[in-house]
């Protein structure tokens, strides 16, 4: 078999364009329109300390970008670069302020309807996360978040009242964002407020079991309201290599890998895996499965999305276990790599690691709904236009799509690509707004001083390009 690349291969007609964002980083409004609280707004530091006990007024994200009055605005700067898409989350607290509530609030519902009004004005179609680390913080500092089995039935609830209000104008749905990150995350991702040093495997795992039912039945409830609907899987897809040809460092790679194989495993096959059993029969953790839990499990994905920025190295000797900075997902620094400013190390073939991988492991179509620089930019003025000149950003995703576009001529079935934070948007993992990944700038700074102006970067018209070309704009780069 010859190893020469092809750039012949390009993106499929139909391809879904566009940029992602997701609603505690962009909305604001956090007490508006009959919202209620969730975990986000007690975490104005991000992941870095421990949640408040209510809202502070350090906490960017309380307004955030306020996209929950500039969405017609920002919607129509999305339709001016061409966007085929656009993925957005709803805020479960807009549609149930508590969580547990049995009816629906119709300030909250109405909100989205005009979203998507807006989005259907521009021909842009919704790609929509259900649950985007929003979890109403009731559900977490009532009922301890995902590992109480009732939250199945709230977010059932949920979903049921999601498909009925717009099955009939969304085609496309996302149950959990990065779904594995609860390893590392309890709070942020499963809404789970006891410290993760007392947090017991045995909880940890009977929370992420919850997820998995939950995310199953919302596909099988998709398919009934909204049988035109498609449903899928949302994780950080995070490539592994060992850090030498050691086979001890290969194997400590597979098990690595192991931690996110198991959520694309029982979602796209029904059933845990066996290297899962294994591990929850040697560390004693027996979880509460139901004949009706497996029943719902068998419910499987159309398509897995995820989310990719960095990859990883892992090695057996225990002298090398050097966390890389910035990533909540651990793993060792690849020495060949260079980082971002926040210590994410950037490796666009990885992306096409990653994307055969999946293909070849689920053979269910991509998606790729995560990717994207978070970087400083400077705010100037070129010709009497203020802008960004956002090379950097360029060469990033210039890169990465290129390697998308190898993984489909090695006949990897791709449905789309949306950067993230295609409008520069709060940080999760810091609470930061100097942590930009957008096209467009917002003039909103960490002491909360701006205007809240938006400003097209460089990279916008690059976009704008590489869209209305079908990815024909983009320059060859590493194969």
């Amino acid at each position: 078999m010859t190893k020469k690349q092809s750039v012949t291969t390009t993106f499929p007609e139909g391809f879904l364009w566009g940029g992602a964002t997701a609603a505690n980083q962009i909305e604001g409004a956090f007490a508006e329109g009959g919202k209620g609280l969730s975990i986000q707004d007690v975490m104005p530091r991000g992941i870095q300390t421990p949640p408040t006990e209510g809202p502070t007024e350090d906490n960017l994200k309380l307004e955030a970008i306020d996209f929950y009055h500039r969405y017609e605005q920002d919607i129509a700067l999305f339709a001016e670069m061409g966007f085929k898409v656009f993925r957005f989350s709803i805020a479960w607290s807009r549609i149930f302020p508590h969580g547990d509530e049995e009816t629906p609030n119709e300030e909250g519902l109405a909100f989205y309807d005009r979203v998507l009004d807006e989005l259907e004005r521009h021909g842009i179609e919704p790609l929509v996360t259900i649950s985007h680390y929003e979890t109403p913080l009731h559900l977490a500092r009532t009922y301890n978040g995902w590992t109480s089995r009732e939250l199945i039935g709230f977010y059932e609830n949920y979903c049921r009242a999601l498909f009925e209000r717009y099955g009939d104008r969304v085609k496309y749905w996302l149950t959990f964002n990065e779904i594995n990150s609860v390893l590392h995350e309890p709070f942020l991702s499963g809404g789970i407020p006891t410290p993760k040093e007392d947090l017991s495997q045995q909880d940890l795992y009977q929370a992420i079991h919850h997820e998995l039912v939950a995310s199953a039945r919302a596909t099988r409830l998709a398919r009934e309201i909204a049988p035109g609907a498609q449903v899928g899987c949302m994780i950080i897809a995070l490539p592994v290599y060992p850090l030498t040809p050691d086979p001890t460092d290969v194997v400590a790679a597979m098990h690595t890998a192991h931690d996110s194989y198991a959520f694309g495993d029982i979602h796209c096959r029904g059933e845990y895996p066996g290297y899962l059993l294994r591990h929850f029969r040697e560390n004693g953790i027996e979880l509460e499965i139901t004949d009706q839990d497996r029943e719902d499990l068998a419910h499987t994905v159309d398509f897995v999305s995820f989310s990719y920025y960095m990859s990883i190295c892992e090695t057996g000797d225990p002298t090398k276990k050097v966390k890389g900075a910035g990533n909540i997902m651990g793993g060792i620094p690849n020495p060949t790599l260079q980082a971002s400013e926040w210590g994410w190390q950037i490796d666009p073939q990885g992306l096409r690691v990653v994307m055969n991988d999946y293909w070849e492991r689920w053979q269910k179509p991509l998606f790729i709904v995560e990717n994207g620089l978070g970087a400083v930019d400077e705010l100037v003025e070129v010709d009497g236009v203020k802008t960004v000149v956002d090379d950097y950003r360029i060469a990033y995703l210039n890169d990465h799509l290129v390697q998308a576009r190898e993984a489909i001529a090695d006949g990897v079935d791709l449905l789309g690509y949306t950067t993230w934070g295609c409008i520069d948007l709060v940080s999760a993992s810091t609470a930061q707004m100097s942590k930009r990944y957008g096209f467009i700038y917002v003039d909103r700074n960490d002491d909360r001083t701006g205007t809240l102006e938006r400003y097209r970067k460089k990279s916008f018209e690059w976009y704008r390009q590489v869209i209305a070309t079908n990815g024909a704009a983009l320059h060859q780069g590493q194969q």
